[in-house]
C-alpha cells in the first residue's frame, strides 16, 4: 500500500489549497517517476500502481485524472470523457471512484455523458478510438448536449471537491502519514 510520508512543513508547501488535490498531488508524482522509470509495459505499471492504491486513494485518484483533463474546457472534457469511456477498465474505476465518495450527482453527470456519447456511436475500446476534439463541432446535436453536461459540470465539480475534501479530512491517515 502506498501511504504518503510528509513533514507537515513539506504538506503545507503544496501549492493546492484543497486537501484532496494535495494528496493527487502526491500520488501522482510517483506515478509518474515510476512511468519515467519504466523501459517496459506503461500499463502493467499502470495496473500494479492501482492495485497498491487503497480504495480511498483508488477513489480519488480516478477522480482527480478525470477532472483534472476535463475541467479545462468543453473541448477537453469531451474528448477525455470519450477516451476514457473507450477504456472500459478506466470508466468504471473513475466511476466506482465516484461512488465510493457517495456523490450522486457528479455520477448521474459521469452517467449522462456515457448516454450520450453512446447514442453518437462513440467507441467503447480504445483500439476503435479515433475521436478528435474538433468532432463536437461536426455535430450540432452531440454538441448541444455536451454543453449542457458541461455546465452541470462546471456547477457540481465544486461541489464534488468540497465533499472529497471532507473525506480526506476525516479519513486523513489514509492518503498521508505525516512525520516528525
Amino acid at each position: 500500500m502506498i501511504i504518503i510520508k510528509m513533514t507537515n512543513h513539506d504538506f503545507d508547501l503544496l501549492p493546492y489549497p484543497d486537501v484532496s488535490l494535495k494528496c493527487f498531488d502526491s500520488l501522482i508524482k510517483i506515478y509518474k517517476s515510476r512511468v519515467t522509470e519504466a523501459n517496459g509495459d506503461h500499463s502493467l505499471i499502470k495496473k500494479n500502481f492501482y492495485k497498491e492504491l487503497n480504495e480511498g486513494q483508488r477513489a480519488l485518484f480516478m477522480f482527480y485524472t478525470f477532472y483534472n483533463h476535463a475541467c479545462k474546457s468543453i473541448l477537453e472534457f469531451y474528448w477525455w470523457s470519450a477516451y476514457f469511456m473507450a477504456q472500459p477498465k478506466t470508466w468504471s474505476a473513475i466511476k466506482a471512484g465516484i461512488i465510493f465518495f457517495d456523490d450522486k450527482a457528479f455520477l448521474q453527470l459521469i452517467e449522462d455523458v456515457e448516454k450520450e456519447l453512446k447514442k453518437h456511436n462513440h467507441p467503447d475500446t480504445i483500439e476503435q478510438f479515433q475521436v478528435t476534439r474538433d468532432d463536437l463541432g461536426h455535430n450540432q446535436q452531440l454538441k448541444s448536449s455536451i454543453e449542457t453536461i458541461y455546465s452541470s459540470f462546471k456547477k457540481t465539480s465544486p461541489l464534488s471537491i468540497s465533499k472529497i475534501n471532507n473525506y480526506v479530512e476525516q479519513n486523513f491517515e489514509e492518503f498521508i502519514s505525516i512525520q516528525n
